[in-house]
């Protein structure tokens, strides 16, 4: 088959057009990441999802085929896998990359990757990440020897895998987003056992969950954050989706007794990012969201009690600030 049988699946007319199985999703994708791949029927079958609404089981077989075109990974692999695809345009700082931090002071090793357009003032999810000692990997080796070291890895797209980086590019040339924007969210490159997820739409949130539970992920939490990424609102209680060994689970975040804010209303300077973690900066409604977010991702990892795991390490940072 080539691309053109995909198109035909989905395109055949009414009454006769159907969705992918998991299988046909998982070589479509093979097809579509191939460097003679036709640009028209690349474009054609992720404007018919996108108008169709895609299925858990396209998502699960369009993951499973992008796992599949990805380099070895050789090393340690992470116990968490956190995705961060979001523009940044929607959104104030990304205080969850000090979660992610406190997360690997907790012992639980992190893998941050995605691809984050950057913005003009400086205030980008790549733009934090040197302040913050968040170590940008080379490859997935390196990935792996960062988080031996710190416990903690960022992993662009463009360097994990460029055909990937190819297809989410095409929002530039289509003008919409596509269900490429959800397989990255799926991706997991290093194998983690535990996986944090943002979505912007709320519809995405069971579609990720039961994507995740075809391809076998056992934990998994999935919430509306901001621009799209898993960071907690913190004056918000937030409805959770997700999977608690390899089982369809559900929860709420809770709200913290502070004033209701945007999170665009949280401090905006970038350096506010490195002034609250070296506690130069106080704002109880960053650090409740950096707090609400981390002990989030640690029940994710399976770890009891995290609001005392994240209390304890947010008390005792400064003295491992860098």
């Amino acid at each position: 088959m080539n691309l053109a049988a995909y198109v035909r699946i989905l395109a055949r007319g009414q009454g006769r057009a159907r969705s992918f199985t998991q299988d046909e999703a998982r070589e479509a994708m093979t097809f579509m990441l191939r460097p003679d791949a036709a640009p028209e029927a690349v474009g054609a079958i992720l404007m018919l999802l996108r108008m169709k609404g895609e299925t858990a089981e396209e998502i699960a077989g369009f993951t499973l085929g992008a796992r599949a075109s990805l380099p070895a990974w050789t090393g340690s692999r992470p116990a968490l896998d956190w995705p961060s695809l979001a523009a940044g345009g929607s959104r104030g700082l990304p205080w969850f990359l000090l979660s992610a931090r406190l997360v690997a002071e907790a012992g639980v090793p992190v893998l941050l990757h995605g691809w984050n357009s950057h913005r003009s003032d400086g205030a980008s999810v790549r733009d934090a990440l040197g302040p913050l000692c968040i170590p940008v990997a080379r490859d997935t080796a390196d990935a792996a020897r960062h988080m031996d070291g710190t416990g903690l890895a960022y992993l662009p797209l463009e360097i994990l895998s460029p055909p990937l980086m190819r297809l989410l590019c095409l929002r530039d040339v289509l003008g919409l987003r596509s269900c490429v924007n959800t397989v990255l969210r799926m991706l997991n490159p290093g194998g983690a056992g535990a996986a944090v997820q943002g979505v912007f739409h709320p519809a995405y949130r069971e579609i990720q969950r039961d994507a995740a539970r075809l391809i076998g992920l056992p934990r998994l939490t999935v919430l509306k954050g901001g621009g799209g990424e898993f960071e907690h609102h913190a004056a918000k209680d937030i409805a959770l989706f997700g999977l608690r060994d390899g089982t369809e689970w559900a929860g709420q975040t809770g709200a913290a007794n502070i004033r209701p804010r945007r999170l665009a209303d949280a401090p905006a300077d970038p350096g506010a990012l490195t002034a609250v973690w070296e506690g130069r900066l106080a704002d109880p409604f960053a650090e409740e969201i950096v707090l609400s977010t981390a002990a989030l991702a640690l029940d994710t990892a399976g770890l009891s009690d995290p609001w005392a795991i994240v209390r304890t390490l947010w008390a005792d940072r400064t003295r491992s600030a860098a």
